[in-house]
């Protein structure tokens, strides 16, 4: 009984996860076109834009050791 419960509440935090990835992957994305359509980025831009790095490859590899499926999502 407690292994199924268990399996449940992983499902639901990789799902979590899933969703935040690509949400991270979003602002990143967001952020580097900031930087790029900038003539002078000033240094907190810049440092959002390697914040919402990090963020991005933090997800991507606690997915990564999950052996999470990533092209059944979305």
């Amino acid at each position: 009984m407690g292994f199924l419960r268990r399996k449940s509440i992983r499902k639901e935090f990789d799902e979590k996860l899933i969703q935040q990835l690509f949400k991270q992957k979003e602002e990143w994305n967001r952020q580097k076109k900031l930087v790029a359509n900038s003539v002078e980025p000033s240094p907190d831009i810049l440092f959002e834009l390697k914040l919402a790095q990090a963020k991005y490859f933090f997800y991507l590899r606690e997915a990564k050791k999950r052996n999470l499926r990533l092209n059944n999502w979305k």
